[in-house]
């Protein structure tokens, strides 16, 4: 298997040079030449997450130097469980993606991806520095999958005060090889440096960088596989494919489902939960395509104002009306998350977190204008990451998982950074 950019097909690599590179020499997204084919009888044979990981990742893999590794790095990145979990509301399901380290879904990417870089990256004199941009939760999942690995260092930029008070401390919270930044600005301009420091091969040439974003194939690729898992878990009990509601932001966990269902596998529908960021419901609505400034709400996670993976949204459907037929997407305001949440408990017997909220009002909406079948929301987060904004509207506290727990119990620390490229550039030469 060969990968190329997003902006020119021409391009040719491997997945390791793709996944050490995060972004095409081009500014485009690294996509795959061709998409396997699978059918729910492929997957007989394997019961486990990183069984059907390892099997569905094969291809993707195929004549790598890592793929020799692919199974032992399923079994060492996909250690927690990514269960559904039925809804006492007919043909409603909940897939709980927040049972790793840091509680959110970006945990199994992440994981994947420093369990890949490990194999990939020979100690040097000069660290691989993992460059990443969060609205939340994903520099948290990167810094404890990337944490104490020898050769490997981690620099986190997250929006100063818009992100939760507990997502915020999780980010501080490791030292040692990684570190944080508190930018004064929003996560579009944390992603700009980002994709800045990436494209610089001037900075390049002084510091090895790498993106864990879900830019990156390495995030990409192995979140497929709860997609795999459950909706082949469902079609075994009833032969009918699951349908799936996403919570959205960067795009890159929804374009997951969406490839997983390119490559054959029993997804059904896919809607696409976004908050007060309308860019993609704008698009699916038949507006053109375009990036606004981000506007911060309660679901801060999904803060965005351009969303990366729209890029390969488009490699995969490049016909505008074909992909505005092939997926729905629509918008949730914060006093419709208030109100999700709130009632939660009654209609659910579920807490939810306000990005989690999203698609549960989504999917409300879609079964009040006649949407049938099954249907899981993905739930992409513990609500106790969100206390301030979750318990006093179920009126009680939450208690974090352990994991969280202990991550709460470290001291944390960020440095303050200005949101201009400069300032970024110092940091990672070491003039600051």
């Amino acid at each position: 298997m060969k990968y190329s950019s997003t902006r020119n097909a021409a391009t040719a690599v491997d997945l390791s040079h793709a996944l050490v590179a995060g972004l095409a020499a081009d500014g485009g997204l690294y996509v795959p030449k061709a998409l396997p084919t699978f059918t729910p009888q492929d997957f007989a044979a394997d019961e486990s997450l990183p069984a059907i990981a390892t099997r569905l990742l094969q291809p993707f893999f195929s004549g790598d130097a890592l793929a020799d590794e692919l199974a032992a790095i399923c079994t060492q990145a996909f250690d927690f469980p990514a269960p559904l979990k039925a809804l006492p509301v007919a043909q409603t399901h909940v897939l709980e993606l927040f049972h790793g380290p840091t509680a959110a879904f970006k945990d199994f990417g992440a994981r994947f991806l420093a369990a890949c870089m490990q194999r990939l990256h020979a100690v040097g004199p000069a660290p691989l520095t993992i460059l990443v941009a969060t609205s939340g939760d994903t520099g948290a999942a990167v810094a404890a999958a990337f944490h104490g690995l020898p050769g490997l260092r981690v620099v986190v930029l997250y929006p100063d005060g818009r992100v939760s008070p507990r997502q915020a401390h999780q980010l501080g919270c490791f030292g040692g090889n990684v570190r944080a930044l508190r930018v004064a600005g929003s996560f579009d301009d944390c992603q700009r440096l980002v994709k800045q420091a990436l494209s610089d091969r001037e900075l390049q040439a002084c510091v090895p960088l790498s993106s864990a974003n879900s830019i990156s194939l390495g995030r990409l690729l192995p979140q497929m596989a709860y997609y795999a898992s459950a909706s082949i878990g469902h079609w075994r009990r009833t032969g009918t494919p699951l349908d799936f509601v996403i919570p959205t932001g960067n795009l890159g966990n929804a374009l997951a489902a969406i490839l997983a269902r390119a490559c054959g596998l029993p997804l059904g529908e896919i809607a696409l939960a976004t908050n007060a960021n309308r860019v993609l419901p704008e698009f699916f609505a038949g507006a053109d395509y375009s990036p606004q400034a981000s506007v911060a709400t309660l679901a801060n996670a999904m803060d965005v104002g351009a969303p990366s993976n729209f890029e390969r949204l488009r490699w995969l459907y490049p016909d505008a009306d074909a992909l505005r037929k092939a997926f729905k997407a629509r918008a949730v305001d914060d006093e419709a998350i208030r109100a999700t949440i709130r009632r939660g408990p009654s209609r659910y017997a579920e807490v939810f977190c306000p990005h989690t909220a999203c698609a549960v009002r989504v999917l409300e909406d879609l079964r009040e204008a006649g949407a049938t079948g099954h249907w899981a929301v993905v739930a992409t987060a513990h609500p106790a990451k969100f206390e301030q904004i979750v318990e006093p509207l179920v009126g009680h506290a939450l208690t974090p998982p352990a994991a969280l727990a202990d991550l709460l119990k470290r001291p944390a620390h960020a440095e303050a950074l200005a949101a201009d490229y400069p300032a970024l550039a110092d940091v990672l030469l070491g003039k600051s």
